[in-house]
């Protein structure tokens, strides 16, 4: 029983992390000028890169919450304020790019992907990594 000691907990975080994942990439997907889900299945690599980062980069945010927080209430307030850091560099990103990264991303300019994907998963280490409790 020593190898499935931690399953209850498996059980009931991954669903949790999970939903959580699926709801950033809805927001992302919403956020982004492009069709980035229309860009992935037309072979678009630099939109599957730049939404590839995006993820990778919310899920070190769960990974830090979750091995941090003590609670299921605090997984998800830090986990909200995971995501806002990572609205928030994408908004920047854009701004930084200019106007053109719509289009250069439409056109699969791969640079743009991965400025997007770079930035996603800069925020994200660095979100994970200021997101622990040291308690009392």
């Amino acid at each position: 029983m020593g190898y499935l000691a931690t399953l209850g907990n498996f059980l009931t975080w991954f669903p949790i992390l999970a939903a959580l994942l699926a709801g950033f990439g809805a927001i992302y997907l919403q956020l982004t000028p492009w069709r980035e889900l229309r860009l992935i299945r037309a072979g678009n690599a630099a939109a599957a890169i730049s939404f590839g980062g995006a993820l990778i980069g919310y899920a070190l945010v769960l990974a830090s919450v979750t091995a941090h927080a003590i609670s299921r209430g605090d997984l998800v307030v830090w986990s909200v304020v995971g995501l806002v850091v990572q609205v928030a560099a994408f908004l920047v990103a854009r701004l930084v790019y200019g106007a053109a990264l719509r289009a250069r991303m439409e056109e699969g300019c791969l640079g743009a992907g991965v400025f997007l994907a770079a930035v996603s998963l800069s925020a994200g280490v660095l979100n994970a990594a200021s997101m622990i409790y040291e308690g009392p």
